[in-house]
């Protein structure tokens, strides 16, 4: 692993992960603690940001200060939100002088790319720790359906956490890429079914000689694993 090591990173809206090619297999890296999955979370309730797991804990007994599903708010304008979408957080969505969702976390209102910023600050931290090297380079996941604002929020996000964003993959195509598909069957229509934490799609993909194209894909934000737990 030189210097340009480049990791990738699935910022999901319930758990994210962080990984990196290690002699030509994927591995995804360990936190301090030995787990590979970080809670999406933030919590603000202190000076410093709490990130991850130690956040999550936080979400009963500050439920005003700690940010959770906030993938599901960047990039979008506070009009387009839903009265449901909103009154399902504990926490306060308002509109930010850009016109896009804030969070109002005690006398200030956060965009929902500074709370993905903290979560993609811990990522590279946690492997930084486990590669024993700076990490400069990542390339990021994420949702087929996500417009080009939504997109580049998730850019910006990855920037002010240090991180010079090499290529943003839709999920489908990662998930497609993982298991190989591009090996099995040179030509080929996929559909990928993509159940996660905060959000439920699929998307059908066509695969030419390894080269693959989104031909649609149609999803829904609000059902996901948690709106199934609730």
């Amino acid at each position: 692993m030189g210097n340009g090591v480049i990791i990738g990173i699935d910022l999901g809206t319930t758990n994210s992960a962080v990984g990196v090619i290690d002699t030509g297999f994927p591995v995804l890296i360990p936190d301090a603690e030995g787990k590979r999955l970080t809670p999406s979370v933030v919590s603000y309730d202190t000076d410093v940001p709490v990130v991850g797991a130690l956040a999550e804990d936080h979400i009963v007994q500050y439920p005003e200060t700690t940010v959770y599903s906030a993938k599901r708010l960047i990039g979008r304008r506070y009009a387009e939100l839903s009265a449901d979408e909103i009154g399902e957080l504990a926490y306060t969505v308002v509109e930010a002088s850009d016109g896009y969702a804030g969070i109002r976390v005690k006398k200030k209102v956060l965009v929902p790319e500074a709370v993905s910023c903290e979560v993609l600050k811990k990522l590279k931290a946690d492997a930084e720790a486990y590669l024993k090297q700076d990490v400069l380079r990542a390339v990021i996941s994420v949702p087929a359906y996500f417009n080009d604002g939504q997109r580049q929020k998730t850019k910006e996000a990855a920037e002010a956490a240090g991180l010079t964003v090499e290529r943003m993959i839709s999920e489908p195509t990662a998930a497609a890429l993982a298991y190989g598909v591009d090996r099995e069957y040179p030509k080929a229509k996929v559909a990928v079914y993509d159940l996660g934490g905060g959000t439920f799609d699929v998307s059908i993909l066509e695969l030419n000689e390894g080269v693959f194209e989104v031909l649609s894909t149609h999803g829904d934000t609000r059902l996901g694993g948690d709106d199934i737990d609730q």
